[in-house]
């Protein structure tokens, strides 16, 4: 058998291992380690956006009314119940009158009596002026002594006392009449408005002291969210900025709403700034008083600044940056950062420009000079 020479056997391998070795390669700075990392670009603009507030707060009614008597007393009867809706005027129930009725009925005695003793007093002081004007006539015609007349002129002066005291007394048992009527008037606990039934504090039989609640009243109508927000991003918020209101138990629902004040005191413990937030509308159906609801407050636009998404921004060694493409190598370039939107928008205030190319998403981590290709979309990651 004839055999190949030794060259023309080496000759005949390297003809088989170059095409090999340069599909290696090929393979290899195309999909494997070394092959450039996909990745998807934006370029910087310049524009104007919106910020936003997110904060979670609790539906509370903006007025609640407390029904209870004036007086010490016992709860007779209580015609209402949590959740009924009631008019305003409406009887909600009556308060135990005890000896009331008994001490109005003898005041009226002593208010007949009053005016009896008016009326003699009357009478008396009558006849006293004219016994004095009669001795004054008598003394005139000296038929009488100046003593006589003093005496008389005396007794017309007791006379107009008494009248006076008199006057006074009827004056005290009427005004003591009157407010025992009052009192009994107040037994009746009655709605000041048309309102919803919160509370109800206690049942019939209980003594009830001067001022406590019996039942508590909130107008359904009228309700709005006390929300809370970070301190550390609540600056700008004020009054009358336009808000959206979501609803735990709707949470499908976004409602229009607005703020109608920032309280002057904030929360020291969790650091936090209070607002009112109320609804555009009334939500159907109506909201459980204390229902949790999440707020998010629109800021006043800002002027036009360089933007980012927020998805390009990457911490390396401490520091806020993003990947910027130059010339198709890649720098890690240090950005200092304003406010951000909703949309995922964050303003640049130094590090960029308006037109440079910064990476967005990346199928791996990026390191400076690492091979990238620019796509339109990496599998897995959201446009």
């Amino acid at each position: 058998m004839k055999k190949f020479p030794i060259q023309g056997r080496t000759l005949a391998l390297v003809v088989v291992i170059l095409p090999l070795l340069a599909l290696f390669i090929y393979v290899a700075l195309r999909s494997g380690p070394l092959a450039p990392v996909p990745v998807t670009v934006t370029t910087v603009k310049k524009q104007s956006i919106t910020p936003a507030l997110f904060g979670i707060g609790n539906v509370e009614a903006q007025y609640t009314y407390k029904i209870g008597p004036t007086f010490v007393g016992r709860l007779k009867h209580l015609d209402v119940q949590v959740g009924d809706l009631v008019k305003a005027g409406q009887v909600l129930g009556v308060m135990d009158p005890v000896d009331l009725d008994d001490r109005i009925h003898a005041q009226d005695f002593a208010v007949k009596r009053a005016n009896a003793q008016l009326s003699e007093a009357k009478a008396r002081q009558t006849y006293a002026l004219t016994q004095a004007q009669r001795y004054e006539q008598l003394l005139a015609a000296r038929s009488t002594s100046e003593e006589s007349v003093a005496t008389k002129n005396h007794e017309l002066d007791v006379a107009a006392a008494a009248l006076k005291a008199a006057s006074e007394e009827l004056d005290r048992v009427q005004s003591e009449r009157d407010a025992l009527i009052a009192q009994r008037n107040n037994l009746k606990l009655v709605a000041p408005t048309d309102a919803l039934v919160a509370l109800r504090n206690v049942d019939p039989g209980t003594t009830i002291v001067a001022g406590q609640a019996v039942v508590e009243l909130v107008d359904p109508l009228k309700m709005w969210v006390n929300v809370r927000f970070d301190q550390i991003h609540s600056g700008g918020v004020a009054a009358n900025l336009p808000a959206q209101i979501v609803l735990r138990s709707q949470s499908e629902k976004v409602l229009g709403g607005r703020v109608i004040r920032v309280e002057p005191l904030a929360d020291a413990v969790t650091e936090e700034t209070l607002a009112k937030v109320v609804f555009n509308q009334r939500p159907e159906p109506l909201p459980p008083i204390g229902e949790l609801a999440e707020i998010t407050v629109f800021l006043l636009p800002l002027p036009a600044a360089p933007i980012i998404p927020n998805a390009a921004i990457q911490r390396i060694d401490g520091r806020l940056g993003v990947w910027q493409v130059k010339n198709g190598d890649l720098h890690f370039t240090p950005v200092s950062l304003g406010v951000a939107d909703l949309e995922g928008h964050v303003q640049v205030r130094e590090g960029l420009n308006n037109g440079d190319q910064i990476v967005v998403y990346s199928a791996k981590s990026l390191t400076a000079g690492t091979r990238i290709d620019v796509v339109d979309h990496i599998p897995g990651v959201k446009p």
